[in-house]
């Protein structure tokens, strides 16, 4: 048994020895579920070992029965993330009444409360609304609202704000006090762009920090003891009053609030990764003081708090807390009679979610993947700008002939934070729904802007941000900016041109100019004539860019000039059944220049080490295997 789950390790944690009077309560949490709950990766269609909130079920209770008194949390973004998702829907549309399979689930692990993450809205607010009304447990949301008022207190509410839960608890001592424990909901704002096709008119939101601060004293005078905040939020060090999308730091601040449970980034808190902050604490695991944890995604973590609180004349305060983060692969305990019931419970939409994803969608005479989209123009990536273009011109009858159209697509799985087996892998042949999930994993739309030559230079100088500055006659330099998402690393198809890698790159990650006169992208042409910056073009993308994610020059939604209600998913279904992919439909719109004397380092997927023609090919020279995974690779320019 790993030594994080052992029995002595779950006995409650503390560095203070409490007296009779104090109440011990620990606090657990999930965040990020993202619709996993069997261990099954339904887009290799194979079992996979470790996560997922079944088996993160086993793990909670053993958490439970190490502590007097405990608390179950979930942090948000349950509801989109996997084929069981997209299924779930499509047997919602068709009538079906059955309670969805991650409420099941949730119910059946006896959850004290629940928020909302962004992602919650990604297949409309009504299917949200019904999904939500068959759980046992409530769910708040505090600044995402039907329509603002003067005040929060105003506001038309979409769900209740906060929830003031009653418990009996015992203390130290073997005697039951009442704890009123308040629990407030927050996400982030963004969710109105986001998922404007969903929520214009229905839905407004507040900043994370000014609803916190206006809620959280609120609860204490309707008699909180102690005031948790469900913080569907990331952990920044930048200036996060206002509408910030990662404000968690700014709400443990808040001299109200006792306890925060973050998420969002897909991060883990405590960690190295948040050392330095202003802040933070990495080691005992505080934010501003206050006991804090942030648990992965996927169900790949729990969260747990155990806090000492002791009463006073001014109520009940928190004395003491131990914080941890618990990898849910780690655990080597045989499975619990809840997991057993929730893989039960849960089977028919398992069973369900495979069928769906196995029916045949089309052909592809190459193999679509994203193994090395570092360093070449990823086929999977390709794949869909091409289609996207295809469907364009073929499909809507107001594409201009006399201006250019382009498309473009980036990859949403190429390792990073979600580990070495996120990428992209459709094997040449038979293509099932599966593998177009695995292609385009999200309920975007597709949609058209207008945008001139200077703002198509400047959209693709900010996806170059991806890339580390490469520098002569350093040695093999890591390639990728880790701080760089790679869904917002756009291929423009189309167009030609270079990406040179050994500049500064001009905008930072969150889209300010770093360096104004530095260019990445060189060698810029359509149809072998250099762009102009007075050209203009059309470009095919999705609502998600268009609607705020990322910051590109030119991708918002006052250069939209047709929005369409068609998934891209559909569109990439159609495309299938009408073509059958290969290399010279694909093409190869961007290389990277050479660097002399350079060589430069990435990581990826172990499986692609049998791809031996690409690694001559690419000059790769395959390295080691990193402690996350990874297989390490050199890159010679």
């Amino acid at each position: 048994m790993s030594k994080s789950n052992d029995a002595s390790a779950t006995q409650f944690q503390s560095t203070h020895t409490p007296n009779g009077s104090d109440l011990l309560i620990r606090v657990l949490n999930t965040s990020d579920l993202h619709m996993e709950i069997y261990p099954y990766d339904y887009y290799a269609d194979q079992k996979r070992r470790g996560h997922g909130l079944a088996r993160a079920a086993t793990l909670i209770e053993n958490r439970r029965a190490g502590a007097p008194n405990t608390l179950l949390f979930d942090n948000g973004d349950f509801l989109q993330g996997n084929p069981m998702g997209d299924w779930s829907v499509e047997q919602h549309k068709a009538g079906s009444d059955a309670i969805h399979p991650m409420i099941d689930a949730m119910n059946l692990m006896r959850f004290d409360a629940a928020t909302l993450g962004n992602h919650e809205f990604n297949y409309g607010l009504n299917f949200l609304q019904d999904t939500l009304a068959a759980a046992t447990f409530p769910w708040v949301c505090a600044n995402a609202v039907r329509e603002r008022g003067a005040t929060p207190a105003d506001d038309k509410r979409l769900l209740p704000p906060y929830a003031l839960l009653e418990r009996q608890m015992i203390d130290a001592g073997g005697d039951h006090h009442m704890l009123r424990i308040g629990v407030l909901g927050l996400l982030p704002p963004q969710i109105t762009y986001w998922d404007k096709k969903h929520l214009s008119g229905r839905v407004e939101t507040r900043g994370i920090f000014e609803t916190a601060r206006f809620y959280a004293p609120k609860m204490k005078s309707e008699g909180a003891d102690i005031v948790i905040a469900l913080c569907h939020s990331g952990v920044s060090e930048k200036d996060t009053v206002g509408a910030s999308e990662n404000a968690a730091l700014s709400v443990a601040a808040l001299p109200d609030i006792d306890v925060v449970l973050a998420g969002h980034s897909h991060l883990v808190f405590p960690s190295s990764a948040f050392e330095g902050i202003i802040g933070v604490d990495v080691i005992r695991g505080h934010l501003h003081g206050k006991p804090a944890t942030m648990a992965g995604f996927g169900g790949s973590h729990i969260g747990q708090i155990d806090l000492v609180l002791k009463q006073q004349s001014s109520g009940w305060q928190v004395l003491d807390s131990h914080v941890a983060v618990m990898p849910v692969d780690d655990l080597e305990d045989a499975p619990s009679a809840l997991e057993n019931e929730i893989l039960e419970k849960t089977h028919a939409a398992h069973t369900g979610t495979r069928a769906y994803t196995r029916k045949p969608a089309g052909r592809t005479k190459i193999a679509l993947d994203s193994y090395f989209a570092m360093i070449e123009p990823s086929s999977a990536v390709l794949f869909v700008a091409t289609a996207q273009a295809w469907y364009a011109e073929t499909h809507m009858s107001d594409i201009k002939a006399d201006i250019p159209l382009l498309s473009a697509a980036a990859p949403f799985k190429m390792g990073g934070r979600a580990g070495p087996n996120h990428f992209v892998d459709v094997p040449a042949g038979d293509v099932a729904v599966r593998h177009v999930s695995d292609l385009y994993g999200y309920p975007n739309m597709l949609c058209i802007v207008e945008v001139n030559g200077e703002e198509l230079q400047n959209w693709l100088e900010y996806s170059a941000g991806l890339f580390n500055k490469i520098t002569l006659n350093l040695g093999p330099q890591p390639l990728r900016n880790s701080a760089f998402p790679s869904y917002n690393f756009d291929t423009i198809t189309g167009v030609t041109y270079k990406l040179d890698v050994s500049n500064d790159a001009r905008f930072t990650v969150d889209g300010g100019v770093a360096n104004p006169g530095s260019a990445r992208v060189r060698d810029l042409r359509i149809h072998g004539d250099r762009v102009s910056s007075d050209m203009t073009f059309r470009i095919v993308t999705n609502d998600f860019r268009v609607n705020g994610s990322g910051t590109f020059p030119g991708a918002d939604d006052c250069r939209v000039v047709c929005e369409t209600q068609v998934l891209l998913k559909d569109v990439l279904l159609a495309f299938l059944r009408e073509t059958a992919p290969d290399r010279e439909l694909l093409g190869a719109p961007w290389a990277l220049t050479k660097v002399d004397g350079a060589s430069a380092l990435l990581e990826t997927s172990p499986k692609a080490t049998h791809k031996k023609s690409r690694l001559h090919r690419l000059n790769i020279e395959p390295l080691n295997i990193t402690n996350n995974g990874f297989q390490r690779l050199k890159f010679d320019f």
